[in-house]
């Protein structure tokens, strides 16, 4: 990469150049062109030479990308703008072959293999499947591989699936215990507004804490175009990482060689910096990511206090439960405004727990007839992911 000392870089460009462990979300909107619906095979040999040049620092970079299904789309004869769901899964399943074979070319060009990861939300979901997949991770990385993540779109439902590619990053981010992680996109960043319909709408070059603020300057989610996200997936993407202890960056990347333009100051982003305290490894990091809720225990003031100051979650403070789930379902925790404040895993059902509710130690056991020896949710089985406070400009 080029030297950057001597440039005025923007604090995504500062944070990009420090980061050793990287993770990077390429858009179907960079990869593949929205008229034809053909690879763009001169960008993707240009980011393939700027990640070879990363690699030859010492750096570790691993690719999440989208673009399988616009890529086969084209071989189905008389598809739709909107595609069915055994579409898209017919489209994923001939786009993945092209998709890996360009990828193949483009790194092959420069000495270095690639593989392909083939990934659903239930992988990240179990905890066995999950350890599987980090391992595969760890030990490609640990090779000199360079990593093509991807949601399996073949096998994936709607119901069932991450949904776009920007929370797949964050969640591999985290898997990885990467660094940072830099999103792609058609936008430079977060604006105070939206830059298509305001062009004076100022960007915000850097997002010390994720507050609520932040979430309603993103918008709604995307409409039409080939990708499926927009910028709301990304502020997800952000809030899922940087809860984490991940750093996150949003970039515009349909500029040949974007990495060099961020390192060189000749573009700019929004960074969104980690939460320091909230940095989690191992099983507590699989947990912080996971986004598949069985149910949704509310609770009161004095059990939030509670929880942000280390303690497990009681009965006494459950105000009420939402949902039927078993013995170590996962549950999101809310406050009585509603807002989640904490996700973990149960040590009792919900039929057990719409019993005990609101009660403490000596009603418990008059009306269970037995004394419950462990909490709702033990300390060491929940992870906060509390908003912060906001933005620096």
């Amino acid at each position: 990469m080029t030297d950057t000392s001597r440039k005025a870089v923007s604090p995504l460009g500062a944070a990009l150049g420090g980061w050793r462990r990287i993770v990077v979300k390429i858009g179907s909107a960079l990869i593949v062109d929205a008229e034809s619906g053909r690879l763009r095979g001169d960008w993707l040999a240009a980011l393939a030479g700027e990640i070879a040049d990363l690699r030859a620092e010492g750096r570790q970079v691993i690719l999440v990308s989208s673009g399988a299904i616009p890529l086969g789309a084209g071989a189905l004869a008389g598809v739709r703008d909107r595609l069915r769901l055994e579409e898209r899964q017919a489209a994923a399943a001939i786009g993945q072959i092209r998709l890996a074979e360009a990828y193949t070319r483009a790194f092959a060009a420069h000495g270095h293999a690639v593989a392909q990861m083939l990934l659903t939300i239930g992988d990240l979901e179990d905890r066995r499947r999950y350890l599987n997949a980090r391992n595969t991770l760890e030990t490609l990385l640990a090779h000199a591989v360079i990593p093509v993540v991807n949601e399996n779109d073949t096998v994936a439902t709607q119901e069932i699936r991450f949904g776009d590619n920007d929370r797949l990053a964050a969640r591999v981010a985290v898997m990885a215990e990467a660094d940072g992680l830099l999103l792609l996109s058609d936008i430079d960043g977060l604006h105070r507004g939206d830059p298509r319909r305001i062009p004076d709408a100022s960007l915000i070059p850097e997002v010390a804490r994720l507050d609520e603020e932040i979430v309603r300057l993103a918008g709604p989610p995307a409409e039409g175009g080939i990708g499926s996200g927009g910028m709301i997936t990304k502020i997800e993407a952000a809030r899922i990482a940087t809860a984490a202890g991940v750093a996150v960056g949003i970039t515009d990347g349909r500029v040949q060689a974007p990495l060099a333009h961020l390192l060189e100051g000749r573009r700019t982003g929004t960074l969104f910096r980690p939460v320091p305290e909230r940095r989690v490894k191992g099983r507590k990091s699989w947990l912080k990511g996971r986004m598949l809720f069985d149910g949704t225990l509310t609770i009161d003031e004095g059990a939030a206090r509670a929880l942000r100051d280390g303690a497990s979650l009681l009965a006494a403070g459950i105000c009420s439960i939402e949902g039927r789930f078993p013995i170590g379902a996962l549950v999101q925790v809310c406050d009585e405004g509603g807002r989640p404040l904490a996700q973990g895993l149960v040590a009792h059902d919900s039929m057990t727990l719409a019993r005990i509710r609101g009660l403490k130690g000596d009603e418990i056991r008059a009306q269970l007839g037995y004394a419950l020896d462990r909490p709702v949710i033990h300390r060491d089985d929940l992870v906060m992911h509390e908003l912060g406070t906001g933005a620096n400009d």
